[in-house]
């Protein structure tokens, strides 16, 4: 084979090798759509913190004997020159409990999505003074948050569903 020859069947080959690799990043990008990364997310997040606080609760607004003694016995904030206990561990217990439940409904619904999405990250970072070598899981959660805060909700949001509605009800006025 001649040296020309050899170089343009190396080219075809690099070529197709290079066709392929786009045509299979344009499937890997198909499937993973934004609307469809952004509700994995929003589940994804909520899922940890929901299970959490369905531990906590015996009946509506009534927090169970153990998720108070955990905040005025067992859990510590480690800080600098600690850990120290909670203060007010039962009030601590209590907003604890409510952030669990009410900010992963409204990240499922996606509804007040980024607001929900900053309340489980300072969640997160006090998960984080107080069980300090979980650090991985709370960093991967932190991630999550973040991705909500700076990206949305999505298309498949009430968030979205307001906002188109509200904007056909301002062009509609005007």
């Amino acid at each position: 084979m001649m040296t020309t020859e050899r170089h343009g069947a190396v080219g075809r080959t690099t070529n197709a090798i290079a066709d392929g690799v786009e045509r299979a990043s344009h499937l890997i990008q198909m499937a993973a759509q934004p609307s469809l990364v952004q509700l994995v997310l929003r589940c994804a997040l909520a899922v940890p913190f929901w299970r959490s606080g369905i531990l906590k609760w015996d009946g509506f607004l009534q927090l169970n004997d153990t998720a108070v003694t955990l905040f005025s016995d067992e859990f510590m904030l480690h800080l600098p020159g600690g850990p120290y206990p909670f203060p007010a561990p039962a009030t601590m217990a209590f907003l604890s409990g409510l952030g669990e439940i009410i900010f992963p409904i409204l990240l499922i619904l996606g509804i007040g999505t980024r607001f929900a999405a900053f309340g489980l990250l300072l969640m997160t970072a006090i998960v984080e003074l107080t069980v300090p070598d979980g650090w991985p899981i709370h960093l991967t959660w932190a991630a999550m948050a973040l991705g909500i805060m700076g990206w949305g909700p999505g298309m498949a949001s009430l968030d979205a569903l307001i906002n188109k509605i509200w904007r056909i009800r301002i062009v509609d006025r005007a």
